[in-house]
């Protein structure tokens, strides 16, 4: 469905003044309003490193997010600004800027850290902003990222051992990519040209080694690597002369460097073709609504003192999801029967075949919006509702029907009952006569149509009340014989006792019906959720199948770490006595060379074998 989105610039998302976070309600507004599945793009770094310009850049404008001129930090909290998609027309947008991190006017290393997970968690491209290269200060001031198992939460209940592996959180961890703003150096590696991506993959390697200080060398690198599998980078020029940076809201593209103009062409055109979708566990698309709902769900959890945790908030979600599904699918199944029911219905399987027709449909209603319906709660929920409506539907067509044959008796028999009263029927042959017009007046009211399912019933009511007058006339009439009398008596009693066969008939087979149409109804129910069922595992093994890949991607490098710093603890343990006879830089040189000799040997067979990647000839 596409959504109108009139943002003429941002609005504050989530409020962060000397207390607890605050969602803004009228940015919930606005989301609530976009019904596309949403393309989030979240920017994080230090304050004051021109996160914002490159907001502005892809939502394709020059002011919008506030840059500020000097060395305080102006975006507090986390800013949104959704915009229609430059490339996907199906898509809207949603560009998060957040606080700068480091802010020596907050002075709150737990502020920063929430800032940090928040955009993680709402994020489907998540944008590192840093200044210079990729140097050990650079990932020092990176050490969020070390934190994230102790800020986020996957599940609600974490394994055995109370731990939550990372291919866990990279199943909803969005694409990493790091900007460096104001980039230096040659890009080139050993005398050969490299791109940034390389650069990003080289300064992310880990050091061979043991010590603590190898140990916080590697630490970020590791999580990096581990949490974000896919990553980007891209190298920004400096823009402009520093004194002009205060003025690049003001300035047009030929006044920067040609350079950087381009670099920045080059980033929103990655961003606008490879950011993708916001999506949740069980493939499901975030649109706006669902995103404000995870918003509240992640700040009430900080609020309150608790982890924010993917599981609970996709579960909250649900909960809102498939609360308006049923609603949605009630309100399908009463238009479509306002429109198409016209009460009363000739017979009761006519009724059936509508509502089963339409039941079909508001099931698919159901299906198409609803998710992680535990139990199938909701659906339950769903099929009594509908059994009530058809119990609604079925009280009221007899209804119908009583009050149209009521009035068609009425009307066709009225002018007999004046005639009764002014006894023309109470002399010699008055029985028969009247007895005639009944027969005729039966036969009119029988052939009116639409009369619905309580025409017989109705009829045999009406005729039953006149029994008294029938017998009256019977009685009074004196060309009849006592016999006659008696005959006519016992011929009135049988054709009340077979149209009594007939209406307990008649209502045998309405049971049958409903007994049926309940029956098919749970085969309707239980072949849609099957349906669904399966599409739902399809989609969980696609996941499970990707979550595998990474983590078999995280025992590569775990174990090539491990592993190496296995091998050197041994090395280092039985070469001693060798090492001890030798000088310093002797015993570093042949060290440094046996891992630069060894290390591709260990780990093609070793480590590969180890991380369960082949088996070697004699492994069992």
């Amino acid at each position: 469905m596409a959504s109108e989105i009139h943002m003429p610039g941002p609005e504050c998302l989530i409020k962060n003044i000397n207390g607890p976070l605050l969602v803004n309600p009228e940015a919930l507004k606005i989301l609530s309003a976009i019904r596309q599945p949403v393309v989030v793009v979240a920017i994080v770094g230090l304050y004051r490193t021109g996160k914002s310009y490159l907001m502005n850049k892809l939502a394709g404008k020059n002011k919008g997010f506030s840059l500020g001129s000097t060395v305080q930090s102006h975006t507090k909290g986390i800013w949104m600004w959704c915009v229609p998609h430059p490339k996907k027309p199906n898509r809207t947008l949603v560009l998060l800027d957040t606080e700068g991190l480091g802010d020596v006017e907050k002075g709150d290393n737990q502020n920063d850290s929430w800032i940090f997970a928040l955009a993680i968690l709402l994020s489907s491209t998540f944008v590192y902003n840093s200044m210079g290269t990729i140097n050990q200060q650079a990932m020092d001031q990176l050490h969020y990222v070390t934190e994230l198992t102790d800020r986020i939460r996957a599940k609600s209940s974490p394994d055995v051992d109370g731990v939550e592996d990372s291919a866990d959180f990279v199943s909803f961890f969005p694409d990493f990519v790091w900007t460096l703003r104001d980039f230096s150096l040659d890009l080139e590696a050993d005398g050969q040209s490299i791109t940034a991506d390389e650069y990003l993959e080289n300064s992310l390697k880990l050091k061979k080694g043991t010590s603590p200080k190898d140990k916080t060398f590697n630490l970020p690198r590791l999580c990096i690597r581990k949490f974000f599998p896919k990553k980007k980078c891209f190298i920004f020029d400096r823009p402009t002369h520093r004194k002009k940076l205060g003025q690049l809201e003001e300035l047009c593209d030929d006044e920067l460097d040609s350079e950087f103009v381009q670099q920045a062409v080059v980033f929103c055109s990655y961003i606008f073709s490879n950011s993708k979708t916001k999506t949740l566990s069980g493939g499901i698309k975030v649109d706006g609504p669902r995103l404000g709902t995870l918003v509240q769900t992640y700040v009430n959890a900080i609020n309150s003192g608790d982890l924010p945790c993917m599981e609970n908030a996709v579960l909250a979600l649900a909960e809102i999801e498939n609360s308006a599904a049923v609603q949605k699918a009630i309100v399908h199944y009463d238009q479509q029967m306002g429109q198409k029911l016209q009460l009363p219905t000739e017979t009761l399987q006519e009724l059936l075949d509508l509502h089963r027709a339409t039941e079909k449909e508001t099931i698919e209603v159901f299906m198409r919006s609803s998710f992680k319906d535990i139990d199938q709660l909701f659906q339950k929920k769903l099929a009594a509702q509908l059994d009530k409506k058809r119990d609604d539907f079925c009280d009221q067509n007899r209804k119908a029907s009583s009050d149209r044959c009521s009035a068609l008796l009425k009307d066709i028999f009225s002018p007999l009952e004046e005639d009764v009263k002014q006894g023309i029927y109470s002399k010699s042959g008055g029985y028969r006569l009247f007895i005639e017009k009944m027969q005729e007046l039966k036969k009119k009211y029988l052939q009116e149509p639409r009369k619905g399912i309580q025409a017989e019933e109705i009829l045999q009511e009406y005729l039953k009340s006149k029994e008294s007058v029938t017998d009256a006339i019977l009685q009074t009439d004196q060309t009849l014989s006592e016999k006659e009398k008696l005959i006519e008596v016992e011929r009135m009693r049988a054709e009340s006792a077979q149209a009594a066969a007939k209406m307990l008939e008649e209502m045998q087979i309405k049971n049958q019906q409903m007994m049926e149409q309940k029956e098919k109804s749970y085969q309707e129910h239980m072949k849609q959720l099957t349906e669904k069922m399966e599409r739902d595992r399809a989609q969980l093994l696609e996941e499970q199948e990707r979550t595998l890949a990474l983590k078999l991607q995280e025992q590569y490098v775990y174990w090539e770490w491990k592993l190496l710093q296995t091998y050197l603890a041994a090395w280092t343990r039985q070469s001693r006595n060798i090492w001890s006879c030798h000088p310093v830089p002797m015993r570093t040189k042949w060290k440094e060379r046996a891992i630069d000799l060894l290390f591709p040997l260990i780990f093609s067979k070793a480590v590969l074998r180890q991380g369960g990647y082949i088996k070697l000839e004699g492994d069992s």
